[in-house]
């Protein structure tokens, strides 16, 4: 598995796995993806298995110098390559860039139905810190879990 930053000839393949992860109303319209994978601050990382998109992650921060946040828009993992630890090589290359970022606190929300991904929050370290009801459409709850990022290693 090869995994790289994204690049503009890859939003087509990232697109089709946002297809195939969420149904409307839940799935990202292209325009919003479009303007995440473009914008300054934030970093898209890609997981390629012989020449094919198998999963992207996708974060973003915002904040000054001294209290910067990453936040995880998403992880998606094709639905046929899942279990293969893709998800969890992306969380730590999305963590990598938060860090390189400056972040010192990384989250996300997550649906409060999603057990799989719940598990590869939890087992990245990351705690619940709170729950928001009626976050997705159609009146699902989400979960909040944050991470703290150590600073750099001197």
């Amino acid at each position: 598995m090869l995994y790289r930053p994204y690049r503009p000839e890859d939003f087509a393949a990232l697109y089709a796995i946002e297809e195939a992860c969420f149904q409307p109303p839940l799935r990202f319209s292209r325009a919003y993806m479009q303007r995440l994978v473009r914008s300054s601050s934030a970093a898209t990382w890609v997981a390629e298995d012989g020449g094919q998109m198998a999963g992207f992650a996708i974060l973003d921060w915002t904040g000054e110098a001294d209290a910067i946040s990453a936040y995880i828009q998403t992880i998606e993992v094709a639905p046929e390559k899942r279990r293969l630890r893709i998800g969890s090589e992306l969380m730590q290359r999305a963590e990598q860039s938060a860090r390189a970022a400056g972040a010192t606190l990384i989250w996300l929300h997550v649906d409060a139905e999603n057990a799989g991904a719940i598990r590869l929050y939890e087992a990245h370290g990351y705690r619940r810190e709170g729950r928001e009801a009626n976050y997705y459409p159609r009146g699902r709850a989400a979960l909040v879990y944050a991470k703290s990022l150590p600073g750099p290693r001197l």
